[in-house]
């Protein structure tokens, strides 16, 4: 499916304002409300577009953020990643190319919890070798309207 420039002025208003109402995205744009829904029914349904909320981490208690590359062993990364995928502590996993098998992200409430996850959570995942995690000491960019949504005409 190809986008159209009044494709993606939807999709640049709803990264401005993801809770725009379809009405007001219409006014502005000088559609009518069933055109931006059918519009954006489109795009989701071709999954180009996908509208969610992006929480933060510090709001909701989460003080220690980490990236854990993971080597694998006598097992499928595949498998091993969507074991991990499973503990809640975990909010992305990504299979990768290159030095490690999987990365992955961990958001926890506070240092002291980590030995046990490390230990007693994420060791006992069958395949993981080898663990090599880095906290996160500062943010400096959260953005998740990265994906560039362009026409191919």
């Amino acid at each position: 499916m190809s986008v159209d420039t009044t494709d993606l002025a939807i999709v640049d208003l709803l990264r401005q304002n993801g809770r725009a109402t379809n009405q007001q995205i219409a006014e502005t744009l000088g559609l009518t409300a069933t055109t931006v829904s059918t519009r954006i029914r489109r795009m989701e349904d071709a999954n180009q577009l996908r509208v969610v909320a992006v929480s933060d981490f510090a709001a909701h208690g989460y003080d220690l953020l980490l990236k854990i590359n993971i080597d694998v062993e006598g097992r499928a990364a595949s498998d091993v990643a969507n074991d991990i995928s499973e503990l809640p502590e975990v909010f992305a996993v990504h299979l990768v190319t290159g030095r490690h098998d999987i990365d992955m992200l961990v958001a926890l409430p506070e240092f002291s919890g980590l030995d046990q996850f490390l230990n007693e959570r994420l060791a006992k995942v069958p395949g993981i070798r080898a663990m090599q995690p880095a906290i996160f000491v500062d943010i400096l960019k959260y953005q998740f309207d990265v994906a560039p949504i362009e026409s191919r005409e």
